[in-house]
């Protein structure tokens, strides 16, 4: 075997490529831990220090894979572990804008295969009427063209996009799926647009949303009808936030909370009966709400809650954490159904009409919806746009609530006020919004200042997060605020993004507090890339091993392959006698087979 036998070759090109495969596919699965993602961390016990979203927080999760993570001697454990800080009670893994495509992305589903050949073979066998036979003979020739220039690019580009699909599934299964495992959630979201149209008959829905459990979520439940409650003041807990020593709480790390999206039942102007019922058939309710308590350990602590009979003057009330899942695109006017716009109004009154007045502590509102609030122009990507059907003048399509829609989340759902008189000061009660809608994502702060002295003058504003924090207006008591995040898309075009939501119960001042990070995967082309290579190597491999067997067998590999490769070259110029070369055949083959020759020449 020389240097450039074709065994030679496999076997260099293999101690090349294996090393790089090995390396790739450890780093794409175990992205996670090079791109040190990990739920932030609450404070210490004491609530020293803020949340961590960095080493400290990295250190915590790798903890929870430790060997001896479950036992009781922590001797084991890493020295640069913090023994004062422990997990949020309630981790969300928060995923947006999933967006399956399917049937509408791929030609020959919806134009046929082929279907300029089937109309030719009609016009040749005389199964269709023309004008004359020139006629006939003129939209043959056209056919003919048509089957060229579109039907074979349609059939290529099918079989393009559905590879594509079947990889893009498996992408996004392999965001959720390593996450899960690496980060350890407690809770998990889907913020909207779990397929890629609102138009798609109902079959095709079906189908995605076959592939969406099947596939990208596979293992994973959507939440039961009978846990997705609706408001009442008189309600059964949907879980405890124990960190997983109950039954319910492991059940709910399996189940995912999905937001209906514009692209899973339409905006205001499209969304109708059909759409919501299959929705929630294959994913869920629409609008409910979950109840998650927080037990105390401290029964000290326990005893300074509000008690009708014990303690009536306490405004604490046993920490909780409330879950409002939305359906707001049908918020905005005017809607092609007023009965389901109807019930979504409906839904936000009763959320408002059961909450805990904002004088009381303890309570905590998460809201998981799909359109975010309204900014003004150029603080998030999406700008505010609104458009409307021209034969009904319905709600089209919209990048964001209008104002007035916002201000029903901020003052009605989470009693925010710019009166300094409103109950609790206008500080309104603890909580935080998650949605999806805006691919690239956004992070924002909206507050009322209530220092300006013309009321008439105190308006919504909004800035973005980081920003509001460098200007210190977060938590100032006389500018009162919500955080809104926007998570970005976990599309491959838009980075393979997932959020991470901690939030935890600050006992020394009886409050919720929350605080958020991002994972990103990255482009999709490098999950791509990895599996190529592991296919090239798997399948080098085996051939490998194989040629090793034939050639322990007493075959000659080398020759074998060259000659088979001779042949090729001769079929391909056209040539196929024996002996015969090429004038541009390569000059390695040539002169082999002039060495040949001259061995059979020489007189032995």
């Amino acid at each position: 075997m020389t240097q450039h036998s074709p065994t030679a070759i496999l076997r260099n090109g293999l101690r090349l490529l294996v090393p790089l495969s090995v390396a790739a596919t450890i780093s794409l699965y175990f992205y996670p831990i090079f791109a040190g993602c990990a739920f932030p961390l609450p404070p210490d016990q004491y609530g020293v220090g803020s949340a961590d979203t960095g080493r400290a927080a990295f250190v915590e999760t790798a903890k929870l894979h430790w060997p001896y993570s479950n036992t009781t001697d922590n001797s084991s454990l890493p020295s640069l572990a913090d023994p004062l800080r422990s997990h949020a009670p309630f981790r969300l893994l928060a995923l947006g804008d999933p967006q399956l495509e399917g049937d509408t992305s791929i030609p020959t589903d919806y134009l046929g295969v082929f279907p300029h050949l089937r109309s030719l073979v009609r016009r040749l066998t005389f199964r269709s009427s023309h004008a004359s036979f020139r006629h006939r003979v003129r939209d043959s020739l056209h056919d003919v063209v048509d089957i060229l220039l579109e039907d074979v690019f349609n059939a290529l580009e099918s079989v393009r996009k559905r590879i594509d699909l079947f990889g893009n599934d498996f992408y996004l299964a392999h965001i959720y799926r390593t996450l899960h495992w690496w980060t350890r959630p407690t809770h998990v979201t889907v913020l909207g647009d779990l397929v890629g149209s609102q138009w798609l008959e109902d079959a095709e829905f079906f189908r995605r949303a076959s592939r969406f459990w099947s596939r990208v979520f596979r293992g994973a439940e959507r939440v039961p009808d009978h846990l997705a409650a609706y408001p009442a003041d008189e309600y059964d807990l949907a879980g405890y936030l124990d960190g997983g020593a109950s039954n319910e709480s492991e059940a709910w790390t399996r189940r995912v909370i999905n937001v209906a999206g514009n692209h899973d039942i339409g905006y205001a102007g499209d969304i109708n009966e059909n759409r919501v019922e299959r929705f929630e058939r294959a994913f869920g309710k629409v609008n409910y709400e979950l109840r998650f308590e927080l037990p105390l350990t401290n029964t000290s602590l326990a005893e300074t809650a509000y008690d009708a009979t014990n303690n009536p003057d306490s405004n604490r009330l046993l920490p909780e954490l409330r879950v409002v899942v939305l359906n707001d695109m049908n918020l905005d006017t005017p809607a092609a159904s007023t009965e389901h716009q109807d019930a979504t109004y409906a839904f936000i009154n009763s959320v408002i009409n059961t909450a805990a007045a904002v004088e009381f502590k303890g309570h905590f509102t998460l809201v998981l919806t799909h359109i975010p609030l309204y900014k003004p122009e150029g603080v998030c990507v999406d700008d505010p746009f609104f458009d409307f059907h021209g034969h009904d003048g319905s709600l089209k399509e919209q990048n964001q609530l209008s104002a007035d829609a916002s201000k029903g989340f901020l003052e009605g759902i989470m009693g925010i006020s710019g009166d300094v008189h409103a109950p609790a000061h206008g500080r309104g009660r603890r909580g935080i919004i998650l949605n999806g809608h805006d691919h690239e994502g956004c992070d924002t702060w909206h507050y009322i200042n209530q220092t300006i002295a013309d009321r008439e003058k105190r308006g919504w504003e909004v800035k973005r997060w980081r920003q509001a924090t460098k200007s210190a207006i977060v938590g100032q008591p006389d500018v009162p605020g919500l955080r809104e995040i926007t998570v970005r898309s976990m599309m491959g075009e838009f980075g393979g993004n997932a959020g991470l939501l901690s939030i935890w119960f600050d006992e020394a001042n009886w409050e919720w507090r929350a605080e958020y990070a991002a994972c990103p995967l990255g482009k999709q082309y490098f999950w791509w890339l990895v599996h190529i290579v592991d296919l090239v190597v798997i399948v080098g491999i085996v051939l490998s091993v194989s040629l090793g067997v034939l050639a322990s067998s007493g075959v000659d590999v080398d020759q074998a392959i060259t000659n088979i490769a001779l042949r090729i070259l001769r079929i391909f110029w056209g040539d196929q006698s024996p002996g015969a070369i090429h004038p541009g055949a390569p000059t390695s083959i040539a002169k082999r087979e002039r060495e040949k020759a001259a061995m059979r020449l020489t007189p032995s």
